[in-house]
Formats: C-alpha cells, structure tokens, sequence
C-alpha cells in the first residue's frame, strides 16, 4: 500500500503553477488532473451539483468513483458563482492563476463575467483554456455535447458501422479523454509562449473537431489525395478479421505483420502447410489477402496457451499482448510492477485504487500528492490564502 506522506515535496516540471479548475464532468477536470499530477497547484471551484459527483458512492456522498478518478492532486473549494461575494472570490482565485480550464457554456461566462475579455482585462498573462462541443465561430457553438454525439459528429460512429456492420458507440468515453489530453498539451504550449512573451492567451478546445482531427490521421486514408486515390477508411483497422483471438485458455492480440511473422506463427501453431502457403511467401502481404490471414490466425490461436504465444511471439517478434482484464487489471504483472494501479488510503473513502502517473521524467518526477477531495474541504484554507495574499 502507498503511503501518501512519503511524495508531499512537490517535484513535478509544473511545481510553482497554478491552474484554477472550473469545468465539470470529465473532459476538464481529467485535464486538470493531468496538470496536478506533473506538479501544478489546481484548485477546483466547484459546486455540489458537478456533475461528477452524481452516482454510487460508498461512504460519502459525492466520492463517486469517476471523482476519485479525475480529481486527486487538487483543493476543492466550493462558491456559488451565482453569488456577488463568491463570484467576487472566483476572481480573486484567478487573479492568482496561470491557467484556467473551463467547460461552460459561453453563454453562462459571459453572464457570470467570466469570458475570457473579462478575464484578460484582469489577469492578461493568463492562458484561458476554454473546452466545449462545438468551435465558438460555427452554427453549432451553443449545442449540448456529450461523448456519444461527439464520436457521431467526428465520424467514429461511421468507422464503427463499417468496420462492424453496426454503428455503435466506442465503449470509453474518448472524445472526452482524447479532448483532455489536448487541453493539456495545448495549455503546456501556451505556458510557454506566456513564459518567453509575457503575453497570455484564449485557447480553444472544440470536442468535435479535436476528434475529427484525430480520427483522420488514418481513416482520411485515400482521401488524403485529390482527386482520391482509393476509399476512407484505414484497411487493416477495417477488416471484419481485425479482432483479437481466442487462445486455448484465453483471449489475445497476436498480429503478424509481415510474411516471416506469418510463417512463423503458422509452424508455431502446427500448420506447415500454411506457412508454406504463397500468400506469406513474398516480401510483403497483398492487401487483398489480409482478411483471410486473419481468420487463419483466429483458426490456429487454439493450438497454443497464451503463455505459449507470448513465448512465441517474442522469440520471432512478432506483435503479441494478452488481453488485460479489467476484473483482474491490478493482480496483472506489468500493472503491478509499474504501479499503474496502487492502493492508498483515503481520508474519507478508506482503502482505495488510484491510477498510477504513466508517465516518466528523469528529473522533475511527477507525484500524486493528494486524493480527490470533499467538496469544498479545502474553501476556508484557501480563501485563508487569498485573504493574506490581498492584504
């Protein structure tokens, strides 16, 4: 178990910047997190309607799991923005701050004040990070927008339907996660200009388009050209035979990609006959047979324990992982041993999971400081803060 007392130094590359967390559900809060994590003092201005707080809770209400999950490393304070006197204390939060992250509605900003012009007007070096559905300058700007209409509106619906038959919605909340990730690389950028110029900025982190974006980098496929050369759509990823295979004692990702991963596969599985077959006799694989290696993949998966493929895969580097499963993800080895999922006692939720920081830096190591916290625990210390800086 991890004992939290032994990272309070904070060491991250972001130790000494503050970010002021004032968005809801996922997208902004996951970004924020993210920030935390690599050393950065968020505090989250929250009421007790964040949406992230609705669901199961264990011990206390509004510690749902998802909170857990995207607001360690943060002080919660909680203020009705509605509130002359605490909207008034929101500001003098982000009078303090390096960045803002946001998810309102532009609509809702400008009538609480909280539009980037007002903002900027006070604190100009601020990068404003402002998340929504939708680019501000297009017909949809106001829209509601939550995952499942964003993988519509970004195509991953389409790309499920093709590659499927049905067009379902990924099962992850990705426009949201991939969105995140974008606002966090986007703020660290903007920091940087800030940091060379003096000069802050209004970034803007449409869902809808951060997706489109990401998905077109394969599937823009034979579009990419004009006139078109071939069809959307990356083929690999589009075969009805691109799944992973059942072992004989369970499930895995085996992927030869090339004729003597073929080969090798097929006399590992017993099929001589197959890996002397013309269609991996060549230097590389015709498109055109590609479904129908992966159904002899799928065909010989059987003959060979997982384990056994693992084996055999590395010897002959051929692409290979076990599926992990998530019932049994913090009992995984590589997990473990990585501390991609650590258990730590949390002051009002007792024995917990937490996600592990994945990524690694040699000198300034990230560090989880913090659990999410109640909401608005930490209101009176730093509004105390605040009141001693304005003095």
């Amino acid at each position: 178990m991890t004992d939290l007392a032994d990272t309070v130094t904070v060491t991250g590359p972001l130790a000494g910047t503050r970010v002021i967390d004032l968005s809801t559900v996922v997208m902004g809060p996951y970004a924020a997190q993210i920030l935390g994590d690599l050393g950065a003092d968020v505090i989250k201005i929250e009421s007790p309607a964040d949406t992230v707080r609705v669901g199961d809770y264990r011990t206390t209400p509004g510690m749902t799991p998802l909170n857990l999950n995207v607001n360690r490393n943060k002080r919660s304070v909680s203020l009705n923005l509605k509130d002359d006197t605490d909207r008034e204390r929101a500001l003098g939060l982000i009078d303090t701050a390096d960045v803002l992250i946001t998810n309102m509605r532009p609509g809702a900003l400008h009538r609480l004040g909280l539009s980037y012009d007002d903002i900027a007007a006070r604190n100009p070096a601020l990068v404003y990070a402002h998340a929504q559905g939708f680019r501000s300058d297009s017909d949809r700007a106001g829209n509601a927008a939550y995952d499942e209409s964003v993988q519509a509106a970004s195509g991953l619906v389409d790309i499920a339907d093709r590659a499927l038959g049905e067009p379902v919605y990924l099962p992850t909340i990705i426009g949201d996660k991939v969105s995140s990730l974008t606002i966090a690389y986007s703020v660290l950028a903007a920091l940087l200009h800030r940091d060379r110029t003096g000069q802050g900025q209004l970034v803007e982190i449409p869902m809808t388009d951060t997706m489109i974006a990401f998905n077109m980098v394969e599937h823009l496929a034979g579009h990419t050209h004009v006139p078109e050369t071939g069809p959307t759509g990356f083929r690999l990823s589009m075969l009805k035979g691109h799944r992973a295979v059942r072992t004989k004692d369970g499930l895995a990702c085996v992927i030869p990609y090339n004729p003597p991963n073929y080969r090798d596969f097929f006399t590992a599985a017993g099929r001589p006959d197959l890996a002397e077959d013309p269609r991996v006799g060549g230097e590389t694989i015709d498109g055109a047979d590609q479904e129908d290696l992966a159904q002899l993949v799928a065909l010989c998966a059987p003959e060979l324990t997982t384990e056994e493929w693992a084996e055999v895969c590395a010897k002959h580097s051929i692409p290979m992982a076990p599926v992990l499963e998530l019932d049994h993800a913090h009992e995984d080895p590589y997990v473990q041993d990585g501390h991609l999922l650590d258990t730590v006692e949390h002051p009002t939720e007792g024995t917990v999971r937490t996600i592990g920081i994945p990524v690694r830096f040699s000198a300034t190591p990230g560090s989880i400081r913090r659990l999410a916290p109640v909401a608005g625990q930490d209101t009176e210390d730093v509004l105390a803060e605040l009141a001693a800086t304005t003095r």
